[in-house]
């Protein structure tokens, strides 16, 4: 195969990167804190972590999990948290018992939650108790055997963390009361496991490391079993690249406002950074960008990764323009297309370059970077990473020549193993050769750029999460006055996308604001409606296939007007 692209790779970037460098996250994890001990790990509302700390706290909480919860190699368990200190200790102490992580997404309603439990089988959950009365509502058709709950300032420190608690349960009243017997508090499980030793695991490449769920083409969320290998593959490509833009003699500051559960975050922010000893400044709540600004004045950081609508509200936000960016060297945007309006703005306010990124859950997530260093924003996603390989095909599966637009195939170390208990699902988008078919349409340029033109699947993309039309379609069919519904991307100019339903009446009584209070009730906020329009009929296929793609033009071709 005729890799075009290496051509075009910055100097000092391998073709392949060595998979060996690390056995397991646990390997990486444990090296990162023994060389970094006396680093600053985390920073959360002004509340410091060493690496050290992060080292005897996470393992304790595996002990735990290991010893009181009883939990096993191989055991799942769920974390549903934003970020917070927590999150790291959570998940590196799972990690570290050999668990598998099932990272939970704290915005889903109890359907969404009971589907990922169930089929995950987790057995344990660390949650935070905004959204305790969630699981509270499904607890009893899952696994789950033991609960951790924890409040957003548990580990600021006293007297910050009894302050910011109080804030959040009596001043704003973000914790609604629920009742789950037998859970206990995540500061509880650190104290009592004080004096238990985390149980030695051995972990290989071929151990699962996390089951990271992503929609699908049916509505329904799977579980993309991720590897230690293909977390390892992907870390040690990413760190490949990104060292090209950086310079790591020193303590370097990130910005971390993407949620650590997302695969994005999770890879390019908790663990390739743990591995330079960087210090992750957490920012729990990026949609108070007042407040993200003011912390973003207090650290001269050096990478910030985001998604496009996130950078765009920064740029919008007072006082961003006072920052002080003189050690920013890295913009990374990824989980949705940067438009160019918001990079060009973005390199005008921070002298930066604002670089995209491509890949997916499958991925792990990192498949292409564009180059770091002497190039501008070109509306490109990238080149192939090292050790993969990049190819565009035909529907039929045939390899196109250069220029040629067709479905993004990617080859790689970091290619998921499988879907979760759904080998019929794996077979649809993983050759027996190890080709993952994206379900993204685009080209590769003479240089090796590729260049994403659309999506196969009908996916909205809502602020880098994906919705899914066939999951909305359905909780908007369920209601009695809805006759047909489709759900298409709607272009919006804050979350590059918005979920718009077509509908035909079955109930002539039946409102908009109805509709969409409906959908409130079984679908976590980015995937509702945003706009409903009434229709007396939906364009359809000879077989009677509605054609979501017409809906889509017929939007495009009013916002023109």
């Amino acid at each position: 195969m005729n890799k075009i692209w290496l051509q075009s790779y910055p100097p000092g970037v391998p073709e392949h990167i060595d998979g060996d460098t690390y056995s397991s996250l646990k390997q990486l994890f444990e090296q990162s804190c023994a060389r970094h001990r006396e680093h600053c790990a985390y920073i959360n509302m002004g509340a410091k972590l060493t690496y050290e700390e992060l080292d005897t706290l996470s393992a304790r909480f595996g002990a735990w999990l290991q010893q009181e919860a009883g939990l096993r190699k191989g055991d799942r368990v769920a974390l549903m948290m934003p970020n917070v200190m927590q999150y790291p200790v959570a998940l590196f102490g799972a990690l570290r018992a050999g668990l598998v992580v099932v990272n939970t997404n704290p915005l889903y309603t109890a359907r969404e939650l009971e589907h990922q439990l169930k089929d995950s089988g987790a057995k344990a959950i660390v949650i935070l108790e905004n959204f305790a009365h969630v699981l509270q509502e499904v607890i009893g058709h899952t696994d789950i055997k033991r609960v951790v709950v924890t409040a957003v300032g548990d580990m600021l420190g006293f007297p910050r963390s009894a302050l910011v608690n109080f804030v959040v349960r009596r001043v704003h009243k973000k914790v609604p009361a629920f009742s789950l017997p037998g859970a206990v508090r995540f500061n509880d499980v650190l104290k009592s496991a004080a004096a238990q030793s985390l149980a030695p695991v051995e972990l290989s490449h071929e151990d699962i490391a996390f089951l990271q769920y992503t929609g699908g083409t049916t509505g329904i969320a799977k579980g993309a079993v991720l590897t230690h290998g293909n977390m390892v593959a992907n870390v040690v490509q990413a760190r490949a690249w990104l060292s090209t833009g950086l310079t790591l003699d020193s303590h370097i500051y990130i910005i971390t406002a993407l949620p650590l559960y997302h695969i994005f975050s999770l890879t390019a922010n908790c663990l390739v950074f743990s591995t330079w000893g960087a210090c992750n400044v957490l920012i729990t709540n990026p949609r108070d960008f007042p407040a993200f600004v003011k912390d973003l004045k207090k650290y001269r950081f050096a990478f910030i990764s985001g998604v496009n609508t996130l950078f765009n509200a920064l740029l919008h936000t007072p006082e961003f323009d006072t920052v002080d960016f003189s050690e920013l060297k890295i913009t990374l945007g990824g989980g949705m297309a940067v438009q160019r309006s918001v990079a060009e703005h973005w390199k005008k306010v921070t002298g930066n370059v604002l670089t995209q990124a491509w890949g997916l859950t499958e991925t792990s997530p990192a498949a292409c970077i564009n180059p770091l260093v002497g190039i501008e924003y070109n509306g490109s996603i990238g080149l192939p990473i090292p050790s993969t390989e990049v190819t565009i095909r035909s529907d039929a599966g045939d390899v196109l020549p250069v220029g040629e637009s067709g479905e993004i195939c990617v080859r790689g170390p970091q290619v998921m193993r499988e879907y979760w208990n759904r080998p019929d699902e794996t077979q649809k988008v993983l050759s027996t050769d190890g080709w993952l078919r994206t379900g993204d349409l685009g080209h590769m340029d003479a240089k090796g750029f590729v260049y994403i033109e659309d999506r196969k699947k009908d996916m909205i993309n809502v602020s880098g999460f994906n919705v899914y039309p066939n999951e909305v379609e359905e909780i908007a069919a369920s209601h009695p006055g809805v006759l047909e519904v489709a759900a298409v991307a709607q272009p919006d100019e804050h979350s590059g996308e918005v979920v718009a339903l077509f509908v035909v009446k079955k109930n002539q009584d039946l409102t908009a604001e109805a509709l969409i209070e409906h959908c409130h009730r079984e679908l976590t906020g980015y995937k509702v409606p945003k706009h409903v329009y009434f229709r007396d009929e939906l364009p359809k296929t000879n077989v009677g296939k509605i054609l979501r793609r017409a809906l889509r033009d017929e939007l495009a071709a009013a916002q023109q007007h």
